[in-house]
């Protein structure tokens, strides 16, 4: 296949979506800037009731709809009280691997539009300071926010209009490596996001259409379980890019396009599947075949929804996932150069 991937147009547009906070329930404005590139290409954007963003590529065949799920949400934080002291209790949106988070650098988004910066941190957070510093455990009870105003009491907090159900995002620290590497959090799934948004990029400098009608779905609930529950009721079958494990007996590196056949909510339709590595093998794509037993996508969420689809998952090898996460361009452009074959195909 001699399919030549805009590595730079999708790496840019992978920095600037990742950089924009979106932890689940606060995706308004990644959303506003998918929607500004959708109509760049001339592709239709709309929204249904619960932020989901559905962007529609004409194909040859307009009376069989693919759908494509890739979620813009993360994983982040709420504010769940103050602490007299002026710093912040915090709750998990997501499963935030707290070791991870001990020193980052967030922001604190107020209901009144307000944005201030703080750090996460242990309520131990001085060797010499605190014995148990070293020991404390760093769960959800035992962490903090450190806010960088001038705050000593609850009533200060109070009084910059912060309090409990405020969003909290993490400094994602994106950065790419002469090597390749993508270091970043929340490749999870915009990494995902990049390669189907790179199709628009695809499809309009190739002056090609896909075979069937494709609607590319951007969930804004995948990390709170219920992402893709509901989807339009033309779609005849759902094809979720999400991240690929890599890691323990997973075959997957950060360089393959992974393709789940089982997760922890069951196999995926199995003549999805087979033509998904059929094609990867005929187009000599990078790809591993890998089982996810601690894993379940948009596509399990909307099965589970009631929705009468078939459903395939793949995605780009991410080491270290709801951590400092990592993944290649080599990864992210198998990716696209499997999804893309698999529409034209």
């Amino acid at each position: 296949m001699n399919i030549k991937i805009n590595r730079e147009y999708t790496l840019k547009l992978l920095e600037e979506i990742i950089n924009i906070p979106s932890p689940s329930g606060f995706c308004g404005n990644v959303m506003t800037y998918i929607e500004k590139t959708a109509e760049e290409f001339g592709y239709k954007f709309e929204k249904n009731k619960k932020g989901n963003g559905i962007i529609e590529i004409e194909g040859q065949d307009k009376d069989y709809c693919v759908g494509i799920a890739v979620h813009v949400d993360t994983l982040g934080a709420m504010v769940r009280s103050i602490n007299a002291d002026g710093t912040l209790k915090i709750t998990s949106i997501g499963g935030n691997l707290y070791p991870s988070l001990d020193g980052e650098y967030c922001k604190i988004h107020t209901r009144e539009g307000k944005i201030y910066t703080g750090t996460i941190l242990s309520i131990s957070p001085s060797a010499h300071v605190y014995k148990d510093a070293k020991e404390k455990e760093r769960i959800e009870e035992n962490m903090m926010v450190r806010l960088d105003e001038l705050v000593k009491t609850k009533e200060d907090v109070q009084a910059l209009s912060i309090g409990p159900g405020d969003f909290i995002s993490v400094e994602p620290k994106f950065t790419i490596t002469p090597a390749g590497f993508i270091k970043s959090r929340y490749l999870d799934d915009k990494a995902g996001t990049a390669c189907a948004l790179s199709l628009m990029e695809l499809f309009s400098r190739l002056k090609t259409k896909p075979r069937n009608k494709v609607k590319i779905i951007l969930s804004t609930y995948e990390e709170t379980g219920h992402g893709c529950s509901s989807i339009p009721e033309d779609i005849d079958e759902l094809l979720a890019i999400d991240m690929g494990c890599v890691g323990l007996d997973l075959s997957c590196t950060e360089q393959d396009v992974s393709i789940c056949a089982k997760d922890s909510s069951g196999p995926y339709d199995y003549d999805i599947t087979s033509k998904l590595i059929m094609l990867a093998k005929e187009n000599n794509i990078g790809h591993a075949v890998d089982i996810y037993p601690m894993y379940n996508s948009d596509v399990s969420a909307s099965l589970k929804g009631g929705n009468d689809i078939r459903g395939g998952l793949i995605g780009p090898g991410v080491h270290a996932s709801h951590g400092m996460e990592r993944t290649h361009i080599d990864g992210i452009e198998n990716t696209i150069k499997l999804i893309y074959v698999y529409l034209t195909e």
